[in-house]
């Protein structure tokens, strides 16, 4: 798939909306497989490959002030969400015959124990892809600080967020049919402007470790294939 990689280590922020695909809950089928499949081929050629999954296909922090939750248990029940899904891509990946385990960021028992940054790195150098659930372990953080936080700790080269819009825009595209993709942008300019691609705590992480994160459009998985392999997709945060 990949006959010459700009990247040879990387760390995949996946939301679980992405995962639940046109259904906008549980899983997809097409999505899963179409995901995984380019996962797959990727770490077999040798790419090592890091993952943070969201839970947004079965739990939203947003969905707490509608029964009443405090934010803190909101986003507890929000980090059980990711390890389902991180449990669910080990099973699907383990299938495509890809050595792979999950990593809690507290220890969820033997289905999703944690361990050491060290370990973690020591485990992703050699080769195995890692999951990592649980988001940061604390509430008021999202998965997107998980995934800068995992990748400088594991020593990836950088983040890839796969999203359901192409880039990074100045404003939403949804909602304004004028608005401008950005083909790249400093991270300075993502927090003066306050673009909401990425959550300020996650920005300013990626700013102090030093990293750089694409942003670019999983409903085309093969993208992920083309940004491993030097191709311009999506926006290039640096």
């Amino acid at each position: 798939m990949v006959v010459r990689s700009a990247y040879s280590s990387i760390l995949l922020k996946l939301s679980g909306e992405i995962l639940a695909g046109e259904r906008g809950w549980g899983y997809s089928s097409q999505s899963l497989f179409s995901i995984l499949n380019v996962i797959a081929a990727l770490w077999k050629e040798g790419i090592r490959i890091g993952i943070v999954v969201g839970g947004g296909n079965f739990w939203r922090g947003r969905m707490h002030g509608d029964i009443g939750l405090s934010r803190v248990v909101a986003d507890q029940v929000g980090m059980l969400a990711t390890v389902m899904n991180a449990l669910v891509l080990q099973d699907k990946l383990r299938q495509l015959n890809v050595k792979t385990r999950v990593v809690g960021a507290m220890n969820f028992g033997n289905f999703a124990p944690s361990m050491s940054p060290v370990e973690a790195a020591k485990l992703y150098r050699a080769g195995e892809l890692l999951i990592f659930a649980g988001g940061t372990s604390n509430p008021f953080f999202t998965t997107d600080t998980a995934a800068v936080l995992r990748a400088a700790e594991v020593g990836a080269e950088v983040v890839i967020k796969g999203t359901k819009v192409d880039g990074v825009y100045d404003k939403d595209p949804t909602k304004h049919p004028d608005a401008k993709r950005y083909s790249s942008i400093s991270v300075e300019e993502v927090l003066e402007r306050r673009l909401e691609v990425i959550d300020m705590t996650a920005a300013s992480l990626l700013r102090d470790v030093g990293l750089k994160m694409i942003v670019f459009n999983i409903g085309k998985p093969e993208n992920l294939a083309k940004i491993v392999a030097g191709e311009d997709i999506g926006t290039l945060i640096y």
